[in-house]
């Protein structure tokens, strides 16, 4: 199993989930190569596209633009898939459009 974690601007986060879940790894079969896809949003430091997302953070005491960090684990064999679709519905055309991490995942244990 794989994590896959993602920074994109907050004006693609709705197509860039919109499009995972219409994505074969996760709209196909039983769901069992999907788990727990969540957004959180963040203050980072992506260029900021426009002057609404780029903002100064008092408790941070810098330049911040909003952004969200999408999360969620998935199946070995989907990983290229998977970033394929995030990469391509998150791209804004200029410069770097945001980051995505893979991280193998040793154990996941269900909680019932």
């Amino acid at each position: 199993m794989k994590e896959i974690k993602a920074y994109v601007h907050r004006s693609r986060i709705a197509d860039v989930m919109q499009a995972l879940k219409e994505s074969a790894p996760f709209a196909g079969g039983d769901g069992a190569g999907r788990h727990n896809l969540t957004a959180y949003q963040v203050k980072g430091s992506l260029a900021a596209l426009d002057r609404l997302e780029r903002h100064y953070s008092l408790d941070l005491g810098d330049a911040v633009t909003d952004e969200y960090k999408l999360e969620f684990v998935c199946e070995d064999q989907d990983v290229d898939d998977l970033v394929a679709v995030i990469k391509q519905t998150a791209h804004t055309g200029r410069g770097a459009s945001g980051w995505i991490y893979v991280i193998d995942v040793l154990r996941a244990e269900q909680i019932q």
